[in-house]
């Protein structure tokens, strides 16, 4: 991912913080959105969908611990990194950041050169984030994020529940999973479904992934076995 695609919310009810803070991380190339309340930051947060929020703990309207909390209910921004502005000497704020769900702290007086080192530190995620995204076992891809399969070079695609059931199996190949685990991690448990869901699906993926990949454990559920030498 391009810096300049980059977007961080910057959240501080001083505004030299936010002018200070705000001109370095745009000379570094990001994209910069500033709140100034927790009430804003969530707005601004739903809005523009940001990777990381810099967020002041102590503020008017509503406070960083708060607002974080908030922000991590929000399904959509429950994998926005947070990290939280704390004045030295608050170990309290620190403790009660990571509680609300925060991933960091930056400790003020910010100082510019660390501020930008720390931020290119927490943004690495970013890039972990999007390695956990590809699923590689033995001869096949799975590339959760865009819901595609490779194998051998040639691309599969799948529906949802069928993709989502290779995924399943095949993120510990070998392991028995139980027909009850499969069905609540595929369907859900407030999902009602005949007994022959499963099997209905596990013979579609034999046909498009290869007979051999899936094994029967008669009694118990199914096991994905995998090419790999």
């Amino acid at each position: 991912m391009k810096k300049s695609d980059i977007k961080i919310l910057l959240v501080d009810d001083e505004p030299d913080i936010l002018e200070i803070v705000g001109y370095n991380l745009k000379n570094e190339g990001y994209q910069v959105f500033t709140a100034e309340n927790g009430i804003e930051a969530i707005k601004q947060a739903k809005k523009i969908k940001p990777h990381l929020i810099l967020l002041d703990v102590m503020m008017p309207e509503m406070d960083g611990i708060e607002a974080c909390e908030k922000i991590r209910e929000t399904k959509s921004l429950k994998d926005v990194i947070i990290a939280f502005f704390t004045a030295r000497g608050e170990d309290y704020s620190q403790v009660a950041g990571f509680e609300a769900g925060a991933d960091d702290y930056i400790t003020k007086p910010v100082k510019p050169k660390v501020l930008v080192s720390k931020v290119k530190a927490l943004l690495r995620r970013l890039k972990d984030d999007e390695k956990n995204n590809l699923l590689i076992v033995g001869s096949i891809t799975i590339n959760r994020e865009e819901y595609l399969i490779y194998k051998n070079g040639n691309t599969i695609l799948l529906p949802r529940k069928e993709f989502e059931l290779l995924y399943l199996l095949a993120s510990k190949p070998g392991k028995v999973f139980k027909r009850e685990a499969i069905l609540n991690s595929v369907w859900g448990s407030e999902v009602v479904v005949g007994g022959r869901t499963i099997d209905v699906h596990i013979r579609k993926l034999r046909e498009k992934i290869g007979d051999d990949y899936f094994q029967t454990v008669k009694g118990v559920g199914y096991k994905f076995v995998s090419d790999e030498t």
